[in-house]
């Protein structure tokens, strides 16, 4: 659980700046650039404003389905 006021994490923080990060199940998704990236994301190669963060996910993050199950459906 997260201690103290609402947007402390900096999620919220429409100023600040975030990595895109992506998991194994190739998901995006905006991380904080003053966090520690959590454990199973790495970072996706774009930095900037929470907007552009976004919009690189709008552009890049095509297939919504998690990796594992579109390798199922292939084989």
């Amino acid at each position: 659980m997260l201690d103290g006021p609402a947007g402390a994490t900096g999620f919220d923080d429409e100023s600040g700046w975030f990595f895109v990060v992506v998991n194994a199940e190739e998901q995006y998704s905006i991380w904080p650039g003053q966090l520690s990236l959590p454990s199973g994301w790495q970072e996706a190669g774009h930095r900037g404003d929470r907007a552009s963060c976004l919009a690189y996910i709008d552009e890049v993050w095509t297939d919504l389905r998690p990796l594992s199950l579109r390798q199922q459906i292939a084989d």
